[in-house]
């Protein structure tokens, strides 16, 4: 009896997913697999933090399989191509499917892939499961991609969002194993040092977390305009690693939040605005490649960035004498996530202030972060650093004294995150360096010894990075 492969990648979840339903339309024994080749995700193999969230959204994913009689084939491979053949072989399969992946690497497989294997007699079908729209048929007035945010928002907001699709049937199973299938722990995915205690903490990687989150992003709506830039506040849908994960649908997120929000006029410029945001940075990444690497506006990469070890593991290590700065890195590396007010901050610190390459920023983010997404990471570095699609200005430079002070007025973000700073007051948390020696006595912190001084003056890093930028000029301009 002929067979259905259903190959899993980023959309680890059963529910709106177009390629499962496909499969079950088919009428034949499916067979799950999921193809685990680092080597082709080079230079950007997916960081320890993600590598953390993967492991156990493949868990569930195996669970929900389960309750329905199929097994999750795990298979390690250096050729997908090579190894879905055999697959084909080795199955009697007379059908593929998958859900799309945007990423430049990604699109260069799958369309190998695609082409090779429609050369055999098998049906192979592949959907957008990742996305509201497809960046493949969104080009504005002049039929060319979008460069700027807010036309391409209003011409998103003119689409219809397709709803999300309901699986109907129950799938057919069958008793052939691939022979190359392993556990899941031999993928060892987990972090090899004691790190991810706080991820656990902090997140529940399933299905069911995504949706209790999502339940909780419909009470944010409301109120998320004026409480999404606190830190200390949990204004912020937190369902950014959920769907890079494909655990929930963007299409899901996107209904859920109309149907069931207090005011939709309300989430429509707030919560969902941020959905298309990400939208847009896929949109860039599709049709725009060499962004992952260097800078979208190429006369960037002529930048005269000053690389120094010292500074960047000084900010890596969330130990750069700015709280607001410190607190974010902390949080980061604690929990794999940091607020995304923070995350403008400390990157434009990285880069302004520090003058380090973007690009060194998108790599520790990557390594760190649970969400991490190629096409939200690159196109966010690369908005702070002004060389990405309407960007802010290079000269923009964030001051972390106004903006820990605008933002965690109370301290309340710093504090949970620099124990050490818990006792400074209020009005002096964000400025430590400037407070009298007996304030400082009163607090328990010694400047230099139990926290750092700074690594730079505000003033000094200011002048450096619009220095810079001048000199970026000339130089452009030769």
């Amino acid at each position: 009896m002929h067979s259905t492969i259903l190959w899993f990648r980023r959309d680890l979840r059963l529910d709106d997913n177009p390629a499962w339903n496909w499969a079950l339309q088919r009428g034949l024994p499916i067979i799950p697999v999921y193809l685990h080749n680092p080597d082709e995700e080079k230079p950007w193999q997916r960081g320890a933090a993600s590598n953390w969230w993967l492991h156990h959204a493949l868990a569930d994913l195996a669970g929900q399989l389960q309750e329905l009689g199929l097994d999750l084939h795990i298979i390690p491979t250096s050729n997908s191509l090579h190894t879905l053949q055999q697959l084909i072989t080795e199955t009697n399969t007379s059908g593929i499917a998958w859900n799309r992946c945007y990423e430049p690497l990604s699109v260069t497989r799958d369309s190998a892939i695609k082409q090779s294997l429609t050369e055999q007699p098998i049906e192979v079908q592949s959907f957008n499961g990742s996305l509201l729209l497809d960046p493949l048929k969104l080009r504005n007035k002049a039929g060319k991609p979008f460069l700027v945010f807010t036309p391409f928002w209003k011409h998103s907001q003119s689409l219809d969002v397709d709803l999300p699709e309901t699986t109907q049937g129950k799938p057919l199973h069958t008793k052939i194993q691939p022979q190359q299938t392993i556990t899941l722990s031999q993928l060892q995915l987990l972090p090899q040092i004691p790190w991810a205690d706080g991820f656990t903490q902090a997140w529940n990687p399933s299905r069911q977390g995504a949706l209790k989150q999502l339940d909780q992003a419909v009470n944010k709506s409301e109120h998320y305009l004026s409480q999404r830039d606190l830190p200390s506040s949990d204004g912020t849908s937190r369902l950014s690693p959920y769907l890079h994960f494909g655990q929930i649908s963007p299409r899901e997120f996107h209904h859920h939040i109309h149907r069931h929000a207090p005011d939709p006029q309300k989430a429509d410029t707030g919560i969902l605005r941020q959905l298309y945001w990400r939208e847009f940075s896929a949109h860039l990444l599709y049709h725009f490649p060499h962004s992952q690497n260097h800078a979208l506006k190429k006369e960037y990469d002529l930048f005269p960035w000053e690389f120094d070890m010292t500074l960047l593991q000084a900010w890596q290590r969330g130990q750069t004498g700015f709280p607001i700065v410190d607190a974010g890195m902390r949080q980061l590396w604690h929990t794999g996530w940091m607020h995304n007010r923070v995350r403008m901050i400390t990157a434009s610190f990285l880069v302004k202030h520090l003058l380090q390459p973007w690009q060194e920023g998108a790599r520790w983010f990557w390594e760190t972060l649970v969400d991490a997404d190629l096409a939200n990471n690159s196109m966010g570095w690369q908005w702070i650093a002004g060389s990405g699609a309407d960007a802010s200005p290079y000269f923009r430079v964030f001051n972390p004294i106004l903006q820990g002070s605008k933002f965690d007025p109370t301290g309340a973000y710093v504090k949970t995150w620099i124990p050490e700073l818990a006792q400074v007051p209020a009005n002096i948390i964000h400025t430590p360096w400037e407070a009298e020696p007996l304030e400082l006595t009163a607090a328990d912190v010694i400047l230099g010894k139990t926290y750092p001084a700074p690594v730079i003056s505000h003033q000094q890093g200011r002048v450096r990075a619009l220095q810079a930028y001048s000199d970026f000029k000339t130089i452009r301009d030769l």
